[in-house]
């Protein structure tokens, strides 16, 4: 259920005791605070899951920030809706007493994107971040210091939205701050697969600290 007005509407599931991580989900356009909740719940199993609905609406769809066309991106509005994404995760923690360093960002499409741009600009509350589908939202000036954080790209080979050259670009700004990335393709388009979510957890259990290695 919806707790408390943070500036987002979002769910919060409180974690089981053992797993201190808690997992950051982020819809694609059109979504809701309910979409990914499944997934949080199948990627890691007992930890706490925080879900917030995008604020700004594309023709009474919730996404994270504005785009001007398909594929071009209100930069502007990315970098306002990145600082309230992490001011929202800061008070979050607080309300809900979860560590905000063992935050692991798990996002699809649009949701992806955001957090990609969480992890350019204002990456502290982020260790790990699964992008699913993800795009370069903006190229910074200069990306934040990554070192401590591990990333998994999952892209589709097929998918019409995004060409591959996109993912690579991402990957390869991720590493210039320092991140850990893995890249992994799958043969599918835009939509989640379970090839995916399998990827993930093998990944996800990896690093059963939550932290870089």
């Amino acid at each position: 259920m919806t707790e408390v007005d943070l500036g987002f509407v979002h769910r919060f599931v409180p974690g089981q005791p053992g797993e201190s991580r808690t997992v950051l989900l982020l819809h694609g356009t059109g979504g809701d605070e309910n979409d990914l909740i499944p997934l949080g719940q199948a990627l890691l199993p007992g930890a706490a899951l925080l879900s917030p609905r995008g604020r700004v609406l594309e023709q009474g769809m919730p996404r994270f920030f504005r785009r001007l066309a398909e594929g071009v991106f209100d930069e502007p509005d990315i970098r306002r809706q990145t600082a309230g994404l992490a001011d929202f995760i800061d008070h979050a923690s607080a309300v809900y007493q979860f560590d905000r360093e063992r935050v692991v960002a798990v996002g699809f499409s649009n949701g992806a994107n955001i957090a990609a741009a969480l992890l350019l600009l204002r990456p502290q509350p982020v260790q790990q971040a699964v992008l699913i589908r993800a795009m370069v939202p903006l190229v910074p000036e200069s990306v934040a210091e990554l070192h401590a954080v591990r990333v998994l790209l999952l892209s589709g080979r097929a998918d019409p939205l995004m060409a591959p050259a996109q993912a690579e670009q991402l990957a390869t700004l991720l590493a210039a701050g320092g991140a850990d990335v893995t890249l992994h393709w799958e043969n599918a388009g835009h939509q989640l697969t379970p090839g995916d979510v399998a990827v993930a957890q093998v990944w996800l259990a990896a690093d059963g600290s939550g932290r870089s290695a």
